[in-house]
């Protein structure tokens, strides 16, 4: 990538990243943000997103970059801590085996990735306590959120994605999505420029036939179809019209009455009549 196609592209990310922790007050005076790294494009490109908003922000915060080494087989520990140490950054490598409970309690057949992230988060939450943090970063993007939102409509009957703030069921976490304006491509193209040390997933990456890539490349291909859709998508779950759903917890339809009263029948047949008594009337 030519150096003024990045300085471009690092430009576009930077204001995206901005206006969504902007819009959505993701970022506040004196934070202690833990930012969850796993050695993918999207956490680098996470990392420096919030590391370009720690210089540039009118406020002050703290970013603490966090792995954790689940103890997958063949897993480079040294790729991480070679990469952080050249950012001069505090960081941390969490080391927890995950891989062989994973393993152990998932079916035949089954996926690995409902028990690992449920593992997952559960280590980083004790350890975002353990460290002070104010809120946890994550790397998911727009074609995140979309996904998301097909696979609960498609696999769970509801009408859920991924929102760009969250705070956790035991309330003491407060989870943040900087990259929440973001499409995929332009952080794959972000990553390439970036040379950052890709670790690919050798667990969830290891299986086939998984929803989330068959839903991938449904969008890839409207997309392709219609360039835009996918924005358009991504922009809907912005802008919720409840009334116009379904969902009697959104809207106490059983209450639903008119608010005027009709006009009595003669009224009517006067008001037409004068109508079509107007000079401007159409004939």
């Amino acid at each position: 990538m030519a150096t003024g196609q990045a300085n471009k592209l690092g430009k576009k990310l930077r204001r995206l990243a901005g206006k969504a922790v902007s819009d959505y007050s993701m970022i506040e005076d004196g934070d202690r943000i833990m930012a969850c790294l796993s050695g993918g494009k999207d956490s680098y490109t996470l990392l420096d997103m919030l590391l370009s908003l720690q210089r540039n922000a009118p406020v002050s915060f703290d970013v603490v970059a966090v792995n954790l080494d689940q103890k997958q087989p063949n897993f480079p520990a040294h790729v991480l801590p070679d990469y952080l140490d050249t950012l001069g950054i505090e960081y941390h490598i969490v080391e927890e085996d995950t891989y062989s409970i994973v393993k152990a309690v998932t079916g035949e057949g089954k996926t690995y990735c409902a028990v690992c992230s449920r593992l997952r988060r559960g280590v980083l939450y004790s350890f975002a306590r353990r460290i002070g943090a104010t809120k946890i970063a994550l790397g998911h993007h727009a074609d995140d959120a979309v996904e998301t939102l097909f696979l609960n409509m498609f696999h769970g009957g509801r009408l859920k994605a991924m929102p760009p703030k969250l705070l956790s069921d035991d309330g003491d976490h407060v989870l943040i999505r900087p990259l929440y304006y973001m499409r995929e491509r332009d952080i794959a193209r972000w990553s390439k420029y970036r040379e950052h040390p890709i670790i690919p997933c050798n667990l969830c990456g290891s299986q086939e036939n998984l929803a989330r890539p068959a839903v991938k490349r449904m969008l890839a291909e409207w997309d392709a179809i219609q360039p835009g859709r996918v924005d358009n998508i991504a922009r809907a779950m912005r802008h919720v019209v409840a009334s116009h759903l379904g969902d009697g917890a959104l809207v106490d339809f059983e209450s639903l009455r008119r608010t005027v009263e009709l006009m009595p029948t003669r009224e009517v047949g006067d008001a037409l009549a004068s109508t079509f008594d107007h000079p401007n009337h159409d004939q």
